[in-house]
């Protein structure tokens, strides 16, 4: 894996460098990863949700792909900003799927590992959106360990790497994180 993320990393700063042939060797490195985690995402999605993994990859791809401004450091980095773009393409879907549904129940996700609940039970993923939103004006950190965690599947390893502190500190971040969740989404307050 280790010689694996410093190929991505070398592929990343050739990109950042302009050399688009880059993009075509690291497309098949990554493409296999953001599926499994495309995967993972869409395993906790409410039945009717209409989305695939491959499509959720694509859509996630075009727009990292638009994104032309981004100073790619490393490979947590860029499976960092994939959870990131991965979270608005599962919340821009079920707010369609809302706004077409007018009247029945929006997408959800199961929040598996991520809080846990009493009672296992489905969670609107607009409303993590929205709790995370907020949670991140509480403790921005915490906030991207969340994101990172269960939009990228990452390990607190490969958080701890890309947010440059300790796997321990993640996990601190990850226990505060499920808790204030917990509050905000159970509608106790904290």
């Amino acid at each position: 894996m280790e010689e694996s993320a410093g190929i991505v990393t070398q592929l990343l700063h050739e990109l950042r460098g302009g050399n688009r042939l880059a993009e075509e060797k690291l497309i098949p490195i990554v493409y296999n990863k953001l599926k499994r985690i495309a995967s993972a995402q869409l395993r906790r999605e409410h039945a009717a949700n209409s989305l695939q993994p491959t499509a959720l990859v694509h859509e996630a791809y075009l727009r990292l792909t638009k994104m032309q401004q981004i100073d790619w450091q490393s490979r947590s980095h860029f499976f960092r900003i994939s959870a990131t773009v991965m979270r608005r393409v599962l919340v821009d879907h079920a707010r369609n799927l809302d706004a077409k549904k007018r009247g029945e129940k929006p997408a959800t996700v199961v929040l598996e590992d991520a809080i846990i609940f009493a009672k296992e039970r489905p969670l609107d993923v607009v409303a993590l959106d929205d709790a995370l939103s907020r949670f991140s004006q509480v403790d921005p950190r915490a906030a991207q360990v969340v994101e990172m965690r269960f939009f990228a599947g990452m390990t607190e390893d490969e958080i701890g790497s890309a947010l440059d502190v300790s796997p321990r500190t993640v996990k601190r971040d990850w226990q505060s994180a499920r808790l204030w969740l917990f509050n905000e989404l159970s509608g106790e307050s904290c």
